[in-house]
C-alpha cells in the first residue's frame, strides 16, 4: 500500500536550490546601489538649495538679486553663504539631471514577431513517429520501445512537426536537406514579419540569426542576405552552439547593438535545425532528443526609434535582460553535450544531472533579476530572511523565495519538457493558468528550442490575455548550462483570436493521452 501511495504521489522538483550565493546577491543589489547613488546625487543638492532658500527672507533675497544686477557688494554679508548654497544646489541638480538623462539607454521596442507554421503534411503523430523510426531500420526493438515510452511522458502531442527531408525514404540527412529546412523556416518567418510590419528587406540595419547545431558556410545570415538582396552595409551576426536559450541571448545582443547605433531596426531569426540532428543510434540518454525536439522558428523585429513608440507601431518595450552561464561546473558543462555514441552515430547526450544544473542556473538568474523587477517590499523581506538564515542557521529559518507573481503578469517558460515546466511551476508557486501557454506550446509544437518562448507569447496574445502595461517574463534554459531572461512591457491591448480554446483543448487531450500511455 505504501509503495502504491508513493507511486501515485506527484513528483516534486526541488529547484531552484534554496541556498543562494552572497556574491550573486551582491551583484543583484549593485543595481539598487547605483540607483541610490543617482538619487542621492539629485536629492542632496536639492535639499540644500531648498534649505538655503528658506534661510533667506524675501527682503534679503530681493536685495541680493538687486546687488548682483548693479554689480555691487551684497548689503548683508550673512546672506552670502545661503546664496552660495542656493546657487550651487541648483547647478548641481541641473547637472545631475542632465547626466542622468544623457546616460539613459535608448529604449528598445518590439515592433512585431511571427512564428513558423509548417504545412499540415509535415505533422507527425506519436504513432507515425514510431512507424517512421521502425521503417528506417537502424533502431533496435529496445530503442523503439524506449522512445515510445518517452513520447507519452515528454508532454509532446500528435500535431507537432518534422522537417520535410526526414519524411523521405530513406530520410535525407544531407547538407542540402538541412539547408532546405533552414531556408524554409527562415523565409517563412522573415516574410511573415515583413508582411506584419510593412518593413522591407532594405530597411533592416542589423540581422541576427541563432541556430545551435547547424552552421553552414556561407552562414545563415548570408543565405538571407542573398535571397532578399539586403543592403551591403547591414551588420550581421550568427549565434551558434548556444542551445535553447539562444533566442533570449539574441535579444540581449540586439539590445546592446541598438544602444550603440541610434535609430536602427534589428531583425532576429531564431530556430533550430532538426534534419542533421535526428539521432539514429540506441543510447538511451541520446534518444530523448528524438522524442522532444520538433520543427519551429520565429522572427522578431526590434527598433530603438522613438517614432515607433509615439505612432503606436511598437507592441512591447524591453525592460531588462539577465544572462547566467554555469559552464564553470563540469556537471553543467556536460549536461547537454553533443557527441558520438559507441557506434560513431552523432547526437546530443542529456545527462541525469540536467535538472540539478538547470536549478542552479535558474537560482542565479532569479537572484540577479529580482532587484530589476521585484517590488522593494519583496526585496527587503528576502534580505531579512537571508540575514536571519546566516545568523541563526539554515535549519532554524525557512528559506524565502520572493513572490515573482508580484512582478509579472505573464510567463513564457521555455518548453524544454514537462519536467522543466513542472519544476518551475512548483517552485515559483505558479498556477495552471500561468503555465498554460508553456504546456500548450509543448503539446502543440514540441520543444522548438530557442523559438519556444515566442510560440508561448503568441498563445498569450491570441488568448486575449495581454493588456496595456502587462509585464511578460521570458525565461529560457540552454546548453552550457545557460539561463537567460527577457522582461517586456506591453504597450497596447491585444484582442483574442481563440488561442485560449486551443490551449484548453490541448491540455484536456494531453491529460487523456497520459492516462492511456503504454
Amino acid at each position: 500500500a505504501e509503495a502504491a501511495a508513493a507511486a501515485a504521489a506527484p513528483k516534486r522538483y526541488h529547484y531552484p536550490d534554496r541556498n543562494v550565493s552572497m556574491k550573486e546577491v551582491g551583484m543583484g543589489l549593485g543595481v539598487l546601489r547605483l540607483r541610490a547613488a543617482l538619487l542621492a546625487f539629485i536629492v542632496v543638492p536639492l535639499v540644500a538649495a531648498l534649505a538655503a532658500r528658506y534661510a533667506l527672507s524675501s527682503a534679503e533675497l530681493q536685495a541680493l538679486v538687486a546687488s548682483f544686477r548693479a554689480m555691487s557688494p551684497p548689503p548683508s554679508s550673512g546672506a552670502v553663504l545661503p546664496l552660495a548654497m542656493l546657487v550651487s544646489g541648483v547647478v548641481l541638480v541641473v547637472l545631475a539631471v542632465t547626466v542622468y538623462w544623457v546616460r539613459q539607454p535608448y529604449p528598445v521596442y518590439l515592433i512585431d514577431f511571427d512564428v513558423h507554421q509548417p504545412p499540415d503534411r509535415q505533422k507527425i503523430s506519436r504513432r507515425a513517429f514510431i512507424e517512421k523510426s521502425r521503417a528506417v531500420g537502424c533502431f533496435t526493438d529496445e530503442a523503439l520501445a524506449f522512445q515510445e515510452k518517452l513520447l507519452y511522458r515528454t508532454g509532446v502531442g500528435d500535431e507537432s512537426y518534422f522537417p520535410a527531408p526526414l519524411f523521405e525514404t530513406p530520410p535525407d540527412q544531407s547538407m542540402q536537406g538541412a539547408r532546405d529546412e533552414a531556408m524554409a523556416v527562415m523565409s517563412d518567418v522573415f516574410e511573415g514579419v515583413m508582411a506584419k510590419t510593412g518593413v522591407t528587406p532594405l530597411d533592416i540595419d542589423i540581422l541576427i540569426v541563432n541556430c545551435s547545431l547547424f552552421n553552414p558556410t556561407p552562414s545563415h545570415c548570408s543565405m538571407l542576405i542573398n535571397k532578399y538582396k539586403m543592403r551591403s552595409d547591414i551588420k550581421s551576426y550568427n549565434l551558434a552552439g548556444m542551445g535553447c536559450s539562444a533566442g533570449v541571448i539574441a535579444v540581449d545582443l540586439a539590445r546592446d547593438l541598438l544602444q550603440a547605433h541610434r535609430s536602427k531596426t534589428c531583425l532576429i531569426i531564431s530556430y533550430e535545425n532538426i534534419t542533421r540532428n535526428w539521432y539514429t543510434g540506441s543510447r538511451k540518454s541520446m534518444l530523448l532528443q528524438n522524442t522532444l525536439f520538433r520543427l519551429g522558428g520565429a522572427g522578431i523585429l526590434l527598433s530603438n526609434r522613438n517614432r515607433d513608440y509615439w505612432f503606436g507601431r511598437a507592441k512591447y518595450e524591453l525592460l531588462a535582460t539577465v544572462r547566467v552561464h554555469k559552464g564553470q561546473s563540469d556537471d553543467a558543462y556536460r549536461a547537454v553535450y553533443e557527441t558520438e555514441d559507441d557506434t560513431g552515430r552523432r547526437g546530443v547526450d542529456l545527462s541525469r544531472k540536467l535538472l540539478n544544473a538547470v536549478g542552479d542556473a535558474l537560482k542565479s538568474n532569479m537572484t540577479l533579476l529580482g532587484p530589476l523587477v521585484l517590488p522593494y517590499s519583496e526585496q527587503a523581506w528576502f534580505l531579512v530572511v537571508l540575514a536571519a538564515r546566516k545568523v541563526l542557521g539554515k535549519h532554524a529559518v525557512k528559506p524565502y523565495i520572493p513572490n515573482f507573481k508580484r512582478a509579472f503578469d505573464h510567463y513564457c517558460i521555455h518548453a524544454g519538457g514537462r519536467a522543466v515546466i513542472d519544476g518551475l511551476q512548483e517552485n515559483l508557486g505558479l498556477s495552471d493558468y500561468d503555465v498554460q501557454p508553456s504546456r500548450a506550446t509543448l503539446y502543440r509544437y514540441g520543444n522548438t528550442s530557442s523559438s519556444s518562448v515566442w510560440y508561448e507569447l503568441m498563445f498569450t496574445e491570441r488568448a486575449g490575455r495581454m493588456h496595456r502595461g502587462d509585464v511578460v517574463w521570458q525565461i529560457a534554459i540552454g546548453s552550457g548550462i545557460k539561463c537567460n531572461s527577457a522582461v517586456w512591457r506591453s504597450l497596447k491591448r491585444l484582442e483574442s483570436s481563440g488561442a485560449d480554446d486551443i490551449a484548453a483543448a490541448a491540455s484536456r487531450q494531453q491529460q487523456q493521452q497520459q492516462q492511456q500511455q503504454p
